[in-house]
């Protein structure tokens, strides 16, 4: 199957055990456990505006629509293919909450620009940011990849500067990231949001954590906790229970 307009072999692939079936680029940036575990530590309920930053094909708004119901959902996305494709994902899963707009959420003024992305607006905020600086290493040639793996330095401060200037006082704000990228994260943070709450997740027993999951709440000045991690393979490398929950079942992922 191929996406004309993106110019893109297509993969159909099933989320939630199944529940839910994405369109996603063949080769390229493609969704995986982080989405999953992103959407699942959303603390949202029906009637929430919900906002997601660089939305991709739309795999963690729409497995957060498969766990929560009657959600209001907005993706910023600054590819014109991946957007199409979140769109047309919603539609083949019926999620009807979902309006994809096609932004740049790291341009100055992007959240007043007219695109219909409000500030003070969501109550909650989440995103999956590029995780490498392009002047550290050299760039996927692969079409939309190095957009969706790597920004130019400073770029992750402006991606939580967005999703900060747009949610509610009180709302929250949840990422996944590298542990490496957590001083840059916290300094985003300061003064503005509280509450921060880090999750570490490991490949297995015993490994460092490869990812980070982080929630602050808008306006709180509570202090920073530090949740125990969550190992995704056991012994055997099979995923553990409490991953398989999560990635089988859609069940949410406490971050307190």
């Amino acid at each position: 199957m191929s996406d004309a307009k993106a110019g893109r072999e297509l993969t159909d692939d099933a989320f939630l055990g199944g529940r839910l079936h994405l369109l996603q680029p063949r080769k390229g940036v493609r969704a995986g456990i982080d989405a999953v575990f992103l959407a699942a530590a959303i603390p949202a309920a029906a009637g929430d505006h919900v906002l997601e930053a660089g939305i991709g094909a739309g795999a963690a708004s729409l497995c957060l629509a498969a766990r929560v119901t009657g959600l209001t959902l907005t993706g910023a996305e600054i590819d014109a293919g991946a957007a199409a494709l979140a769109r047309l994902n919603a539609g083949r899963n019926r999620v009807s909450g979902l309006t994809v707009i096609e932004a740049d959420v790291t341009a100055r003024g992007a959240v007043l620009a007219g695109q219909g992305i409000l500030a003070d607006a969501y109550d909650h905020v989440l995103a999956n940011p590029p995780f490498y600086d392009v002047e550290a290493g050299s760039l996927s040639p692969l079409p939309g990849k190095s957009g969706a793996h790597a920004h130019r330095r400073g770029g992750l401060a402006a991606w939580i500067d967005f999703l900060v200037r747009c949610l509610k006082p009180r709302g929250t704000l949840t990422l996944v990231h590298r542990p490496e990228a957590l001083a840059v994260i916290l300094a985003g943070l300061e003064g503005r949001a509280g509450a921060v709450s880090l999750r570490p997740l490991y490949p297995r027993p015993g490994a460092p954590a490869h990812r980070v999951l982080v929630r602050a709440v808008k306006a709180s000045r509570a202090p920073l906790r530090l949740l125990p991690g969550l190992a995704l393979q056991d012994e055997s490398g099979r995923y553990s229970k409490a991953a398989e929950a999560v990635l089988r079942h859609g069940e949410a992922f406490d971050l307190g």
